[in-house]
Parts: C-alpha cells; sequence; structure tokens
C-alpha cells in the first residue's frame, strides 16, 4: 500500500524496543552515522498496510524512533511521541513507530512494568488502547531495519532532513519522568524545520536494550530455571485469612481461590504463574488458597507441581465456607475459580468471580504497580 503525504514538511519515524537485560549486540552492528541515507524499509503496520520509506518521499523530515510495547522507558515516551506528531503533523511531520524486538527474545521477568508484550498481535491492542495515531510497524519477524539503523535500545531517535539523510540520533529528550531541561528530539525538528544545522547532532541513548533473536535461547533457559523452582502447599485457618484480607504487607496480592473438582480453576493456573513470572521480582505476590478438603492435599499439590506454580500456595484448613467468605471478601458469592487483587492496605482493586481475562488482571497489577521505573 502506497502512502503518499501532501504538502509534507517533515516526517516523525518511531519504533519501540523492550527493557532488561539482553544478549550481547549482533557483533556487526553499527549504528548509522550522522549524515547517512535513511536504510529503506518494508514493514506491517498495525493498521493492517505496509509500509515503505518511499511512502514518506514528501517529507522535508523524516524522525525515526525505535520502541517497543513493554519497556519501561519506552512507554514513559508514548505521550511525549504523541504530542511531538500532534504538534508537527501540520507543519509536515509524519510518525512511523517501528518495534524491532523479537517477542520470543523477551524473559517474562522483562515485562514487569508491561500488561502486553512485544507481538505483533499485541501491538495492535496497545495501539488500539492508547490511540496511535501514527503507524506503528513490526520489525520483530526478521529485525532487519533495527539492524540496518543500529537500534541499540529503546527509544531509540532518528530524524532525516528532507533528502532522507541522517540529522540527528539519540534520545529522546534528557529525562524519562523528571522535568526535561533538554528537548534534543524536538530541537532537532526544530532546527531542520527552520533549515538550520542541528546544534547537537548525537546523544546518548537511555532505555531498553534491543531484543534479538539470538536471545530467545536465553528466554527458554529462564523457563526451564522456573519451571525447577520447588512448590508447597500450607493449610491456612480463619485468622490467616483475615490477616491476609488485610493485606499489612507493602506487597500487592494476586489471590486466587481454586479447587482440583473444578475444571476451570486448573484450565487457568498456568495464566497466573505467567503473571507471576512477570511481577514478582516488583512488590507482588501471587496467593493461591484450593477450597479442596484436606484430605485431599496431595492431590491439590500435584495439581500445582504440575503447573509449576511457585507461590504462595495454601489450602483451607476448616469446614464453614460462610466464615472464610466473611474473613475473605464478603461479596464473595461463593464458586469458583474466584480471583481478587488486594492492595497494601486491604483495598481490593479486582475481583472476578468465573474465569479471568488475563490481560484485565495485568491491567490492574501495572495499573497500581506503575509502569514506569
Amino acid at each position: 500500500m502506497k502512502l503518499v503525504w501532501k504538502n509534507m514538511a517533515f516526517v516523525v519515524l518511531a519504533v519501540f524496543l523492550p527493557v532488561g537485560a539482553a544478549a550481547a549486540d549482533p557483533p556487526e552492528l553499527k549504528t548509522l552515522p550522522i549524515g547517512a541515507q535513511a536504510p529503506d524499509f518494508q514493514l506491517p503496520g498495525v493498521d493492517g498496510k505496509t509500509y515503505r520509506l518511499a511512502d514518506f518521499a514528501g517529507a522535508k523530515v523524516l524522525v525515526v524512533v525505535f520502541t517497543c510495547n513493554h519497556c519501561p522507558t519506552a512507554q514513559a515516551y508514548e505521550g511525549r511521541l504523541a504530542r511531538l506528531h500532534a504538534d508537527y503533523r501540520d507543519r509536515g511531520v509524519a510518525v512511523v513507530a517501528i518495534s524491532p524486538n523479537d517477542p520470543k527474545a523477551v524473559r517474562l521477568d522483562e515485562l514487569g512494568y508491561t500488561d502486553l508484550g512485544d507481538s505483533f498481535d499485541e501491538m495492535k491492542i496497545r495501539a488500539k488502547d492508547h490511540g496511535f495515531l501514527y503507524p506503528y510497524l513490526y520489525d520483530g519477524e526478521i529485525q532487519a531495519t533495527a539492524k540496518a539503523y543500529g537500534v541499540l535500545a529503546t527509544p531509540h531517535v532518528f530524524i532525516f532532513d528532507a533528502e532522507h539523510k541522517l540529522r540527528y540520533v539519540g534520545r529522546f529528550d534528557d529525562s524519562e519522568v523528571k522535568i526535561v531541561k533538554s528537548h534534543d528530539a524536538k530541537n532537532a525538528v526544530e532546527a531542520l524545520l527552520a533549515g538550520r544545522e542541528v546544534a547537537v547532532p548525537a546523544t546518548r541513548v537511555f532505555g531498553c536494550s534491543t531484543k534479538w533473536a539470538e536471545k530467545a535461547a536465553d528466554a527458554q533457559k529462564s523457563l526451564a530455571r522456573w519451571n525447577a523452582e520447588p512448590v508447597n502447599l500450607e493449610p491456612i485457618d480463619i485468622a490467616e485469612v483475615a490477616k491476609l484480607a488485610a493485606n499489612d504487607t507493602n506487597k500487592l496480592l494476586l489471590v486466587n481461590l481454586w479447587a482440583t473438582w473444578c475444571g476451570p480453576c486448573v484450565a487457568e493456573l498456568p495464566e497466573f504463574v505467567t503473571m507471576n513470572r512477570m511481577y514478582r521480582g516488583r512488590n507482588f505476590q501471587l496467593v493461591t488458597i484450593s477450597l479442596d478438603d484436606m484430605g485431599k492435599k496431595e492431590d491439590a499439590l500435584k495439581v500445582l507441581k504440575e503447573n509449576r506454580v511457585t507461590a504462595l500456595n495454601y489450602i483451607w484448613n476448616g469446614d464453614d465456607r460462610d466464615k472464610f467468605a466473611e474473613a475473605l471478601d464478603r461479596q464473595w458469592p461463593g464458586p469458583v475459580p474466584y480471583t481478587l487483587v488486594i492492595a497494601p492496605g486491604g483495598k481490593i482493586l479486582y475481583r472476578k468471580t468465573g474465569a479471568v481475562d488475563p490481560l484485565e488482571v495485568k491491567r490492574a497489577i501495572v495499573g497500581y504497580l506503575g509502569r514506569t521505573y
């Protein structure tokens, strides 16, 4: 699909990448030098269109920002990128976002600040949820564009002039969440629109390392390590249930009531395992409570081990379900599965009877814990 920009004076191209430790960059990787021509690309967008560099041939300035869904730094700049697009689109600015990450190369514990990973389908969700008005493109399949530009981290900004020669490369600005003192990308845009040289053409990049495909093996190794962790199951009484509900800790609690005889309960246990591996590096704790009879403790433990539920696992040591409900959550109608998200101090942020929508739970979690450092 050909996208023609009429009366375009300036284009912004953006790419989002993930956070966390990564395997070494490819040995041949070199960041594009100032004065270099913009490498061509042909990438799918979340809007169903395919975009090429030629689609922005009418632009006086082209800005390429590499970014991603899950990176805290990239998320911190989403609003500023949207404002840049809004402020300059009528002056000939086009914004394109490209995610260079291989989603299979992102470990679950690198997703602790997000509700979404870096797959193409999840990019579509993020773009819709946050109302992206610029193209958001996917390069995670072969990462050829990221290699051609020499992407080191997210966000990584590349700004080109009307001839698509690189005039600025580096950070968006000098502050992720604090007061901005140096508006580097915006200053470069203003200079090029005014026909001036960019005063500071290169800056250091701060953010999340690019998740190259070579890191997928490390992600698989991490799964093997987590799968080998011990799984335990302990009894819990009414006083301990009440203490759990009061949550006098500094951790956000994800509490799931389940039973071995409940098919939907067992079926969704892997989703809770995934969430636990995502968020447990933060102030977060997964708690499961089996409502099986105490005589079925070994059966419950067997199911937990099969699903590798490394968490605070309890089995209800009592026979009065009404007292249990009053102690945990008076709004619980009784069926399982039943899931709660409890903030420090005991405030319930989320409750659901029946199988959960994992994305809803993740949004409740990250909505409280925060998306940035």
